[in-house]
């Protein structure tokens, strides 16, 4: 009998290590798991870019009273309305397009906005209106005005070349 009940104890411990049959320590929840771990020797992909708003343009005085909008969409398309309706459409190059998203995110930009401006003493002189999501700013073109914000007249040029 003692050799049926030795067998039968190493019946049950092959049994318990061959299922597997183990103890194991409860998960580290410090730790997150290891698909959230960048892999050795590689970086993290950069954070996306927020998507660019619509700019849009509106100038408008001068003797002979203009009055032209234009709009750039995030995508670089652009069109120009004038002020008897006729339209122009194009497309600014990449380097236009990397250029204005770099001057309408600096916070030089959203900073002139905050100034309000002052009256000018000039007339027929061009007013510059620029719109950037919910950002507002502009300018008079007088020179006896003071200087025109730095950012929003790099826009302005910008625009006013690259539409022509």
């Amino acid at each position: 009998m003692r050799s049926a009940s030795m067998a039968g104890v190493k019946v049950a411990l092959v049994a318990a290590v061959l299922s597997g049959c183990t103890t194991t320590p409860p998960p580290d929840r410090t730790t997150p798991p290891a698909t959230d771990r960048p892999v050795a020797g590689t970086t993290a992909p950069p954070p996306a870019e927020p998507t660019p708003a619509r700019v849009v343009l509106t100038r408008s005085g001068g003797i002979a009273g203009r009055g032209d909008t234009v709009t750039v969409e995030p995508d670089g398309r652009w069109s120009v309305v004038d002020r008897a309706g006729s339209r122009r459409t194009g497309r600014l190059s990449g380097a236009d397009l990397d250029r204005l998203r770099r001057l309408v995110a600096d916070p030089a930009f959203a900073a002139e906005a905050g100034h309000p401006s002052a009256p000018t003493a000039c007339r027929d002189a061009f007013s510059y209106r620029l719109t950037v999501g919910t950002v507002e700013t502009g300018y008079v073109d007088c020179p006896t005005d003071g200087g025109a914000p730095a950012t929003a007249r790099a826009v302005v040029e910008l625009l006013v070349g690259a539409t022509g």
